[in-house]
């Protein structure tokens, strides 16, 4: 019952949080999702509904080292930026995706901007 209560209030905050901010291709959105086992990054324009680069805390992504998940989101972040880079994006606007900014979001977000993302 808790955990319903939790992603009703999360899903809430996101659809509050997404009638503010839209992702276009000068200043495209970087977009988290956060499981109980792993993180995603996805930097997405919304106005041709493209997901432009995309990152995860997949093994194959970001290697086998072992990491708590602070810092695989971290390392998840600084990839997320260097794809981003790739495609000649600078600027984005983050999408904490009705997660509070804390944690693992906090550290990814670190990330990306310690790889040079602007936000």
């Amino acid at each position: 019952m808790a955990t319903k209560k939790k992603l009703n209030r999360r899903t809430r905050i996101k659809y509050r949080v997404r009638k503010k901010i839209r992702g276009s291709q000068e200043k495209p959105r970087l977009s988290v999702f956060r499981s109980n086992k792993g993180i995603y990054a996805q930097i997405i324009n919304d106005l041709e509904g493209k997901t432009i680069a995309a990152a995860s805390s997949n093994p194959k992504e970001i290697g086998e080292e072992k990491m708590n998940k602070t810092e695989t989101a971290k390392a998840v972040g600084k990839l997320v930026a260097q794809k981003a880079k790739e495609t000649g994006i600078e600027t984005v606007v983050f999408d904490r995706n009705g997660y509070l900014y804390h944690g693992r979001i906090k550290s990814l977000a670190e990330g990306a901007r310690e790889g040079g993302l602007k936000f």
